[in-house]
């Protein structure tokens, strides 16, 4: 919630206007709300949240009351009320501002455009939804209620990503002429939400594809426009179910520049993204990952970074964008094209 002393505000498009009759307001943190108690909630984002600026870890909502409670109470929910299993007692907390929503994949719509609806901004994990039609809808309601919408793909905020990409868009690395983005893990059985249809679309396509698939469009397309062709290989044969279980994917950007995506449950390899352009070379090993660390070379010479957690820089580009200081990293609108590209390759 926010506190300002002697003052009085006036709420205008998405931003606060300020009026005082000092020269200064104090400005409390952003109470912020998560939904969904999973791996991603529990180990990533709720650790997070205790590193970033201006933000408080407000409340909880997940199936399970106790579930809720006990995740609550662990990662130090401070609201007075901090753990529900209703979404419209959770959403009817008038001191609740955000929310980060953190469940599976088919739930995301629904959940979004109640959050938005009820006023309070959104950071959403990817994939943004199942279909077109939900990610356009949800871009549309929260810039009906003025609501900021950011869509939470981690690897923006890899400090040695964020190196690579201000060579690449500065020039430094001359022109690309091929990119190539490999993350796998191995699952032994279907078991996992993602691999039918109740709550998902896509399996490693959607746990780790749908990032090399933002990963290369924050790439490439300053340096060579949209992504004019898609084509893919998809194998199902393993656990017989509907999603993929191995997929590789050839995305062409503007009219020249090949990149290649190639995603697994089946086996693992050690993540790497790899950029070749006319002046230099770019191997990123183990750097597709949720810790931040790894290691860069380019033309065979290491490149230092820092080691950063990237949820950090995620979540504090939403409070940024929510206080006005900052842009959405990734919008709306860039989650959408994501979901339209995973759907061009699932035809």
């Amino acid at each position: 919630m926010k506190l300002y002393l002697n003052c009085f505000t006036l709420r205008y498009s998405a931003f606060t206007v300020i009026f005082s009759n000092r020269s200064t307001c104090l400005t409390m943190s952003t109470n912020i709300g998560i939904i969904g108690t999973g791996g991603i909630a529990r180990n990533q984002l709720a650790p997070a949240l205790q590193h970033v600026k201006g933000a408080r870890f407000w409340s909880v909502l997940s199936r399970d009351k106790q579930t809720a409670a006990s995740f609550a109470n662990q990662h130090g929910a401070v609201a007075p009320n901090n753990a529900f299993d209703s979404l419209a007692a959770f959403l009817a907390d008038p001191a609740l501002e955000a929310v980060i929503i953190a469940t599976p994949d088919a739930l995301h719509a629904p959940q979004a455009i109640a959050c938005a609806r009820a006023g309070k901004h959104v950071l959403l994990e990817k994939p943004m939804a199942t279909t077109l039609e939900d990610a356009l809808e949800i871009n549309a309601v929260c810039a009906s209620e003025r609501v900021r919408l950011a869509i939470a793909y981690h690897l923006r905020w890899h400090a040695g990503h964020q190196k690579v990409a201000q060579l690449l868009h500065s020039g430094a690395l001359g022109d690309p002429h091929y990119a190539r983005a490999l993350w796998t893990w191995k699952s032994t059985d279907n078991s996992n939400w993602r691999a039918h249809d109740e709550l998902g679309r896509w399996w490693g396509l959607a746990g780790v594809g749908t990032h090399c698939i933002d990963l290369l469009r924050w790439m490439l397309l300053p340096t060579n426009g949209e992504v004019t062709k898609v084509a893919s290989v998809i194998d199902k044969s393993t656990f017989g179910g509907p999603h993929d279980e191995t997929a590789s994917l050839s995305l062409q950007f503007g009219d020249s520049v090949i990149a290649d995506v190639t995603t697994s449950v089946k086996f693992n390899a050690l993540s790497r993204f790899e950029l070749y352009c006319s002046e230099a070379v770019v191997i990123c090993d183990g750097t597709l990952t949720t810790s931040g660390g790894g290691s860069i070379s380019i033309n065979n010479e290491p490149l230092e970074f820092e080691l950063l957690n990237p949820y950090v820089g995620e979540i504090q580009n939403f409070i940024d964008a929510i206080d006005g200081k900052a842009r959405v990293a990734v919008s709306g609108a860039e989650g959408a094209k994501n979901i339209e590209i995973l759907l061009q390759a699932d035809s």
